[in-house]
């Protein structure tokens, strides 16, 4: 009998125990979630770069750098859906794969020689990444430009995978880096809406826009906007929120007489654009919204290399010809803008879970010119 009691108290101290250990998990992350202001400065970090843009010909290239930790021998264990456990699959990639990864976007991003670089998941403090600042590291490549972050990822600790305290995901401060040759006027972090319940949402990021202002020959002006849609959005109803936000937006700046141009990952495929159009039938259980095709008027403009997919998933290592591949990394440009070339950049995706897209464009022309 004695025995049993003892069983009983013992299994009564460890569930106490970790309902104590949720609890306070939990309680640290809600008194250290980060609550952006909805518009925000942000200060240039770079160089004070071309203060107008007189060439009508302009190039950019957006991609999502997977915080230098996504790359072809990673995986990712929030992708099979549990924020409790690992189940010994990857939470963070070996340091040596983060420092092989940054210097393929070292590599890529000298060689793409772009006016803009629209930059995603780029780290500036990280445990995930070893605390390698790819900001920096990206700036200092570029050191005739103008340089901005906007956080989207700021926590002190993300405590995940809860019940694996020895190896939590821990310190993260990543989110948009955009680099511009030309020196905006203005630069502006916007919040977007929606949120995840509680307590999903202290441990995701914080959705923004991140909108640059440049003065153009002519008294004209180009807005040039860096994005980072909702991931892991069941149904869409936090991207549809998000979405019906930039719409309101981009439709103000182009009725004022503006250019504007929208690159980032946009957590979705353009209009029209089968999801699993690189791999059919053969999803793996994903799926991925098409983006609506009147989401904007008539004129408007997708951008995106349709023979280069951009995304790879990762439950698992990336394999050719077995990983699940789609397209969710792109443009929008104005009925102002002319798209002249676009190409996404095929890396087989050896240093992120998403791929560089190229696009040139000409401002004051149409598509019909």
């Amino acid at each position: 009998m004695k025995k049993w009691k003892w069983i009983g108290k013992a299994i009564l101290a460890i569930a106490l125990a970790v309902v104590a250990y949720v609890v306070s998990v939990l309680a640290y992350g809600t008194a250290n979630d980060w609550v952006p202001e909805p518009v925000a400065a942000l200060e240039n970090r770079g160089a004070e770069a071309l203060p107008e843009i007189s060439d009508s010909i302009l190039s950019f290239v957006t991609w999502n750098l997977g915080y230098g930790g996504l790359g072809e021998e990673s995986e990712f264990f929030f992708d099979h859906g549990s924020m409790y456990f690992s189940w010994g699959r990857m939470v963070r990639a070996p340091q040596e794969a983060v420092q092989k990864n940054n210097e393929g976007v070292a590599l890529y991003t000298e060689s793409l020689k772009s006016d803009f670089f629209l930059y995603q998941e780029v780290d500036f403090r990280s445990k995930r990444s070893y605390f390698a600042n790819q900001f920096e590291l990206i700036k200092g490549l570029l050191p005739e430009y103008a340089a901005f972050f906007a956080p989207n990822y700021r926590a002190p600790v993300v405590p995940i995978p809860v019940f694996e305290p020895w190896h939590l995901y821990g310190e993260v401060e990543s989110g948009l880096g955009t680099f511009s040759r030309y020196q905006p006027y203005s630069s502006e972090r916007l919040q977007l809406p929606g949120d995840f319940g509680w307590p999903t949402r202290i441990f995701q990021l914080d959705r923004c826009l991140a909108v640059h202002r440049f003065r153009v020959s002519g008294g004209k002006e180009l807005v040039a906007v860096n994005l980072h849609n909702s991931a892991y959005d069941k149904g869409g109803q936090l991207k549809a929120q998000q979405m019906a936000f930039l719409q309101r937006f981009l439709k103000e700046e182009y009725a004022k007489g503006h250019y504007v141009i929208v690159g980032g990952d946009w957590n979705q495929v353009p209009p029209f654009f089968r999801f699993d159009g690189y791999m059919p039938g053969k999803t793996q259980g994903y799926t991925q919204i098409n983006i609506e095709p009147d989401f904007m008027p008539e004129g408007w403009q997708w951008g995106y290399d349709p023979r280069v997919p951009t995304n790879r998933k990762t439950k698992t290592p990336y394999v050719a010809g077995e990983t699940f591949i789609t397209l969710i990394d792109f443009f929008l440009v104005s009925p102002n803008v002319k798209i002249k070339t676009l190409k996404g950049i095929d890396q087989q995706f050896r240093f992120s879970d998403h791929q560089p897209v190229y696009m040139e464009v000409e401002l004051g022309a149409s598509a019909e010119n």
